[in-house]
């Protein structure tokens, strides 16, 4: 701690006297100092005496020499008293930031995550995070030299450029300007010709867009012709589609539903040679039931029919790759059933779903089984084959009408669903193809 005395003066004067030294060589003269009192008047007394009073220009010099000191000492004053205030304020900063220094560590021996707001401290001008001030300074003054750096280097180049030209003889000076002149206009005359050879390119490059977009449409209309004549078959009913992948998004879809029925047959043309089973020729499902009514071969099973989800294996085989004809029929009185193969009755049974309705306004799907009504197909219980005559009767057929159609001698299309171009709409990929479905069994005969 600096301790200040201001409250006293000192008061020096030059004393001559013999002082004598060690070596017995008198000293000289020397000043002596006495302290005396702030504001205590150190003129010199006036003598009393009937002597006229003077001055001597000794005593006006040490005059004026303390009331110079004295104008120093209060400056000197003012000046402490200051630097006292400052201490002070940076004394009240400081401990601020140790208050938060210590607020920071103390957070981080807690192992907490959350940081200290250094917002919440508020110390005028001073940094609010020290660290991260300090830090901010230096990138600041490193970014303010390399900037410096920059134009000195840049008014370095411009000098020793324009010493270069000054330094040259009016001739060279002005052989340099055309040449650069020049230069220019070669330049100028290059981007002219590049921008024309852009505007070229580009031009050719919509004429030949639009001249393959012209191609793609004639290819399209052709592909339009050829499937328009395709399907212009000979009779409506002369059609097949074809499923030949097993997946779940290939299928047909009937446009007609069926009503109440309280008996049904239905009949249809297959081939497929898909193994093992031959997945779901076709399936209804209604609003609460998706197997109203379901056909299906899945895995090693036989094919087994359907009817609100009650089961019924039939004993047919038709997975060798041939067309064959199916034919099945149901009554709700006992759940009667029959199955027909080649026209032939190969089994029938009972106690099917009986005195169940079939129920009205639901979806008829070729090649998928519906988990929901309409949708939500398995690929592995899709029919992999093509499929032909899917005919739909709200009654019992006679067997003779089943084997008059089975061996091409009659045909009855369905009075609830028949077989026509129109009521078959293809998705996901499957196709409807010509198909005489008699000379086409024949042939593989």
């Amino acid at each position: 701690m600096v301790t200040f005395f201001v409250g006293l003066l000192y008061i020096c004067a030059l004393v001559s006297g013999k002082v004598v030294r060690a070596n017995g060589q008198p000293k000289g003269s020397r000043f002596m100092c006495t302290a005396v009192p702030a504001g205590t008047d150190v003129s010199c007394p006036v003598e009393t005496t009937n002597r006229v009073q003077s001055t001597s220009p000794q005593e006006e010099e040490f005059r004026n020499t303390i009331i110079q000191l004295r104008e120093t000492i209060l400056q000197q004053k003012e000046t402490i008293v200051s630097q006292q205030g400052t201490i002070k304020e940076l004394n009240s900063k400081l401990s601020r930031c140790e208050a938060a220094a210590q607020d920071t560590r103390d957070a981080k021996s807690r192992g907490g995550s959350r940081r200290k707001d250094y917002s919440k401290i508020t110390m005028g001008d001073l940094p609010r995070d020290p660290t991260e001030t300090i830090d901010q300074l230096g990138k600041t003054m490193q970014s303010l030299k390399h900037r410096l750096e920059s134009l000195e280097q840049q008014r370095a180049n411009a000098s020793s450029m324009e010493a270069v030209t000054s330094a040259l003889p009016g001739d060279l000076r002005d052989l340099l300007k055309q040449r650069l002149g020049d230069l220019e206009g070669q330049l100028l005359r290059r981007v002219a010709e590049l921008e024309e050879e852009k505007s070229q390119l580009y031009n050719e490059t919509a004429a030949h867009r639009q001249r393959t977009e012209s191609t793609l449409s004639s290819l399209l209309d052709r592909i339009g012709e050829l499937e328009r004549s395709n399907n212009a078959f000979k009779s409506p009913e002369d059609f097949k589609i074809s499923l030949p992948l097993r997946t779940n998004y290939l299928y047909g879809r009937i446009k007609k539903s069926l009503p109440e029925m309280y008996a049904f047959t239905v009949c249809m043309w297959l081939k497929s040679s898909a193994s093992p089973g031959i997945g779901t020729p076709f399936s209804y499902g209604v609003r609460g039931q998706a197997n109203e009514i379901v056909l299906i071969e899945w895995g090693n099973n036989p094919i087994e029919l359907l009817i609100n989800d009650k089961v019924a294996q039939l004993p047919l085989s038709v997975s060798d790759g041939r067309w064959h004809h199916i034919c099945i029929t149901w009554t709700t009185r006992d759940g009667f059933w029959e199955a027909y193969q080649d026209g032939e009755r190969l089994g029938t049974g009972e106690n099917l779903a009986p005195w169940h309705p079939i129920k009205p306004g639901g979806v008829i799907i070729l090649g998928q089984e519906q988990d929901i009504v309409g949708g939500r197909f398995d690929a592995t219980q899709a029919f992999v084959g093509e499929l032909s005559h899917f005919n739909m009767w709200d009654r019992v057929l006679r067997p003779a009408d089943i084997a008059g159609m089975a061996n091409c001698s009659a045909y009855m299309p369905g009075n609830v669903v028949p077989w026509i171009d129109g009521n078959v709409e293809v998705l996901g990929g499957a196709a409807k193809v010509a198909l005489e479905i008699c000379e086409d069994r024949l042939f593989d005969s």
